[in-house]
């Protein structure tokens, strides 16, 4: 009865170790392309990780999700948002986002941020980054006050690349100085022609520096109207342009939009591509 007892039961092979299955790996958090938030902050904490239909109000779209490399990802702690060493996944983002809305985004009132994984996170491997892009306000967001998303229903996919209303075009100022939109084919004084590339130093070096930019943004002017870049320039078009927000500044943006300025006459036409013709020397 004793040997019987300790006998080894039916169908077992008396190894308690074999027949246990394998513990599933451990899988880190990860956003996804595709996704919006209700949060804006460049954060992203899994506690506040709640993303909804990108066809429902939302704040900001998620379109990729990179990852950190070398001596960034060897880091002990997430490279702050807006410091230098977040450069070249802004400069990631900066590209992708053109592929996703058809065009430079600079050219709509649109923001693009990263977003790093939280410091628990990071401890945990997270070694990702989002990229989010949104809408900004008509008035502070496209005079380059503020870099505040504002709420949106509907995806961002080709927006540039569409013309949506959110594209810069004509506009005529308002009595606090501001840009704001006028049809081309009504009476207006000022035209969006596209972006001039700062140079990489201080937001407040750059905004005391407006002979530079205008020289820039005269060029630009000159390539959007099809008139020669010479002597004559600054008498066929006068410019204006509006910084990037000083947030999106330490982000790393240094694209400044740059707007034919008619001078005090009005035109009730596009200047694209009218030569010589529709700016004449004055």
């Amino acid at each position: 009865m004793v040997l019987t007892g300790c006998g080894t039961p039916a169908g077992t092979d008396a190894d308690l170790t074999d027949d246990w299955r394998p513990m599933a790996a451990a899988r880190q958090f990860s956003p996804q392309a595709g996704e919006c938030h209700l949060i804006r902050e460049a954060t992203a904490y899994l506690t506040s990780y709640a993303p909804v239909d990108c066809a429902t109000t939302h704040l900001v779209e998620t379109f990729h999700v990179g990852t950190f490399t070398g001596a960034l990802a060897a880091r002990p702690i997430p490279p702050r948002v807006e410091s230098s060493a977040m450069r070249a996944a802004f400069a990631d983002c900066d590209k992708r986002a053109k592929q996703f809305v058809g065009g430079d985004w600079r050219d709509a009132r649109l923001s693009v941020q990263v977003a790093p994984a939280s410091p628990a996170g990071w401890t945990g491997g997270s070694r990702w980054y989002r990229c989010d892009i949104f809408e900004l306000d008509e008035v502070s967001g496209a005079n380059g006050d503020s870099d505040r998303a504002i709420d949106r229903a509907g995806t961002l996919r080709d927006t540039v690349g569409s013309r949506s209303p959110l594209t810069h075009g004509c506009s005529n100022e308002d009595d606090w100085g501001r840009l704001r939109p006028a049809g081309c084919t009504t009476a207006h004084q000022f035209e969006y022609a596209g972006i001039w590339t700062a140079p990489d130093r201080s937001y407040q070096v750059t905004n005391r520096d407006g002979k530079t930019i205008h020289a820039g943004c005269r060029a630009v002017v000159a390539r959007y109207a099809k008139v020669p870049v010479d002597g004559n320039l600054r008498y066929r078009t006068g410019t204006a342009y509006r910084l990037p927000s000083q947030e999106l500044w330490a982000r790393g943006d240094r694209g400044v939009r740059c707007y034919f300025w008619s001078s005090g006459r009005t035109f009730t036409r596009s200047i694209a591509g009218g030569g010589p013709k529709v700016l004449p020397v004055n």
